[in-house]
């Protein structure tokens, strides 16, 4: 679809992780489809920036796989390739779960309730149909092992790699398909709050590479 005629403001700090950010969002929830042409100057308007942080953001979507390039033409959204989402599937379902490995043993009681509260999150969204909120949801469950983790280069790893994977996972919560995650999060939860290390690890690995 075209730019969208409504500003977005940027709020994130630093500016150019929040453009990035809105910019990743609008690929994995369809206001940009696949093939759509992206100018920064159309970017740069609708998000009231300068051009500098949008070609920033684009170069960061270009390594994640989001947008393709070429040279003297515009950026385009990337088609969505089963064989490149598996490859990145199973780089982000190996980091998931080195992640619970390290941080298991760390984990605080608040870290296991906000890790069940987002899941319930997760589960209102998904009976609502919301699949945005479904990924945010999700986003914030597996985040908090990552978080606790604090291995920065397990974290730059799927920064890189996690949203050709968040595409896929978008068109599941998008069905009944989904909902199987409830359950592999919530034996996720009580092998982290039992610090059952192998058995953590081992669903975190096994919810990311049940995407097809």
């Amino acid at each position: 679809m075209p730019i969208p005629s409504v500003p977005v403001p940027v709020l994130a700090r630093p500016l150019r992780d929040g453009v990035y950010r809105l910019l990743c969002d609008a690929i994995i929830n369809g206001t940009f489809g696949p093939g759509e042409q992206l100018r920064d100057v159309e970017l740069a308007g609708w998000l009231g920036v300068s051009r500098t942080p949008v070609r920033e953001a684009l170069l960061r979507l270009e390594q994640s796989g989001l947008v393709v390039a070429q040279a003297g033409r515009s950026t385009s959204v990337t088609t969505l390739d089963v064989q490149a989402v598996r490859d990145a599937r199973d780089v982000v379902a190996a980091m998931h779960e080195l992640a619970v490995r390290e941080a298991v043993g760390a984990l605080r009681q608040e870290d296991v309730a906000a890790m069940r509260s987002a899941n319930r999150r997760f589960r209102e969204a998904l009976d609502a149909g919301d699949a945005d909120a479904a990924l945010r949801a999700d986003d914030e469950l597996h985040g908090v092992p990552v978080d606790v983790a604090g291995n920065r280069a397990l974290s730059a790893v799927l920064e890189q790699f996690t949203p050709l994977v968040r595409r896929a996972e978008r068109l599941r919560f998008s069905s009944a398909g989904g909902r199987g995650s409830v359950e592999r999060h919530e034996e996720l939860i009580r092998l982290c709050e039992h610090r059952d290390v192998d058995g953590a690890a081992a669903v975190a690995f096994d919810t990311w590479h049940s995407l097809p």
